[in-house]
Order: structure tokens, then sequence, then C-alpha cells
């Protein structure tokens, strides 16, 4: 019992740890629908301008899972630079996103994310046509930033990290996120039960000990000193007879 109670409180605190940790992705709070058949003209998946990826396959793999989730077609672009500049504004970046999405695409439903790093200077610019828009929205963009972020930051490759973000993207942003109150409170209420238990287990184990204690003093106790006190009692239960016997005969003698 004891075990289980220290496995409960270490699994009490990584939990709650996780759950309130500062790098952690948003909520998904809206029930989002997958962008019905035939609305892709599809295309290949991405382009590498600076050899970063080394496995097409594990770099796909996530964009697929993406596509399959979603039904918007993602579009990786990964550069060093923009319009022949290594260094650009928010402004230039997202206008160059929007141009890029119009020459790739002769639909509304692909997610182009553009990948810019240029002497460890990273950035990017994310950009869903107006139908994957009904998926992919600012919330949903949101939850990618995040996801970009954490692994950027990983010991994943490069195919790895971008394979993840689009994986793990799809698998929040199609779901709503339950409360992470709800799981800390389901925690808690198995560690009361458990505390509960423990209490109990020990005080039954007391009673049961003190009880084989009882058992144990008694099983020692020789036979002979049961019947002592009663034969004691009796003799001075004759003698208080034998003494009023007496003092009767010495008033009748008298």
């Amino acid at each position: 019992m004891i075990i289980i109670a220290v496995f409960v409180i270490i699994a009490i605190i990584v939990n709650v740890a996780g759950l309130f940790d500062s790098k952690s992705v948003d909520s998904s709070t809206v029930v989002r629908e997958k962008l019905p058949e035939g609305s892709v003209n599809e295309t290949e998946y991405f382009n590498d301008e600076i050899n970063w990826i080394f496995s097409e396959r594990n770099l796909e793999k996530g964009m697929e899972h993406f596509y399959d989730k979603t039904g918007v077609q993602p579009y990786l672009h990964i550069t060093d630079t923009i319009n022949g500049k290594h260094y650009v504004s928010n402004e230039e970046l997202a206008q160059f996103t929007r141009d890029l999405y119009d020459k790739l695409f002769t639909d509304e439903s692909h997610f182009l994310v553009v990948s810019v790093e240029y002497n460890d200077n990273y950035r990017y610019f994310a950009y869903p046509g107006n139908k994957a828009k009904s998926v992919i929205d600012s919330e949903a963009g949101e939850i990618f930033g995040n996801y970009l972020e954490r692994y950027y930051y990983s010991d994943y490759s490069e195919e790895e990290f971008f394979s993840k973000t689009f994986y793990d993207t799809a698998e929040r942003i199609m779901t709503v996120t339950k409360s992470p109150w709800i799981t800390v409170f389901i925690i808690f209420g198995v560690a009361a039960i458990v505390a509960i238990l423990f209490m109990w287990w020990r005080h039954h184990k007391k009673q049961k000990n003190l009880e084989a204690e009882q058992t144990e003093e008694i099983l020692k106790t020789p036979i002979e000193k049961f019947g002592d006190t009663e034969a004691e009692d009796l003799a001075k239960k004759y003698e208080n007879d034998n003494t009023a016997n007496k003092d009767k005969n010495d008033k009748n003698t008298i």
C-alpha cells in the first residue's frame, strides 16, 4: 500500500507539472469538420531550397496524416531568402506567402507554410486557402505555431520536427481539448481513495496485531492461574462464614 501511495503522489506531481507547463499547447475549443472529398487538387507536399530534408518519407508521413484528418493538404516551402533577401519584414514575408499560394495551387484548400532560416534566425508564415480556413482557423493556426516552436528547439531532425508538428496539430485541432482540471480532480480523487484505503489497512493491521498479542498472552498463561482467583474467593467465603458462625455461637453461650 505504501508503494502504491508513493507512485500516486509521483503521478500527481508529474501530471500537474505537465498540465501547467509554460510551453504547453493551446487548447482546441471548437468542433471542426473535415473538408469533403474532392476539395483539393492534389500537389506535392514540399519544396526544399536549402537541403534540410534527407528523408522525404519521414517528413511526408506527418503531412499525409494532417491531410487525412483535416481534408486540407499541407505544403511546406523551406528557404533562406525571400525575394532575394535574407532578412525581410513580417509584411514582406506574409505577402510573399500569399503570392506563392496563388502560383502553386489552383484551389482554396491547401495550407501553405513558408519556413525561413538564415544564420540561426528562424521565421515562418502559414497561410490557409479560403476553403481551408473553415478548418485551419486562427485558433488552429496558433496551435500549429505552438507545436512548431516546441519541436524546433527539440532534438528532432528537420524532417522529424516538421512531420511531428503537422501530425500533432491535426490530432489537436480535430478534437475539443478537455479541461486539464478534470484530470487534476481525477488524480486527486484517486489519491484520496488510496489514502483512505491505506489508513483503513493500517488500522485493521494494528487491530489484528493487538488481537494476536492478546491471544499470545493468553496462551502463555499457565492453566493453574486461571483457577487461583476463584479458589481464593471461595476460601475467603468459607472463612467469612466460619467467623460469622463463631460469633453467633459465642453470643448463644453468653
